[in-house]
């Protein structure tokens, strides 16, 4: 099967003081997000591909914080902008949920095939911006996840 895998990460940045890390994709300015990324293969599993999107995305080793697999799966309809990726009929992703858990706000070294900035922003800032539902909810519920 050839494209993308409709099985994907998403992974929330926050800081202890609930600062939220987005990221504005290259290809749709004004979209904000969290890191998010497809597996490589069926059988990668979800851990090892947030590990690999959050390095390939902002440049931080989540071996140095604290990685959380917050047991939530989302099923999505994908945008048909990037449907185009994926092998053809594919209209659905299931998105995995991750926290990681940095003690400060870091600086961000973007990927800029992928990103064209970043922001720190207080996790309801954050959320209002994101463009994904299933992104917006999963930051909406951070102070639950870390409280």
């Amino acid at each position: 099967m050839g494209g993308k895998i409709p099985r994907s990460v998403l992974v929330v940045i926050h800081t202890t003081d609930l600062e939220v890390l987005l990221l504005e994709r290259v290809d749709a300015p004004g979209f904000w997000q969290s890191v998010t990324g497809s597996c490589d293969s069926w059988d990668e599993p979800l851990a090892e591909t947030a590990k690999r999107e959050v390095l390939e995305e902002t440049g931080l080793d989540c071996r140095d914080y604290r990685l959380t697999d917050w047991r939530q799966d989302n099923e999505y309809e994908i945008y048909e902008r990037w449907r185009h990726r994926y092998p053809p009929g594919v209209t659905r992703n299931r998105e995995h949920v991750f926290g990681l858990h940095l003690p400060k706000v870091l600086p961000i070294r973007l990927s800029p095939r992928e990103h064209s900035r970043y922001e720190w922003l207080p996790w309801e800032m954050a959320a209002n911006r994101c463009f994904s539902a299933t992104n917006r909810e999963a930051i909406f519920n951070l102070p639950r996840r870390v409280g």
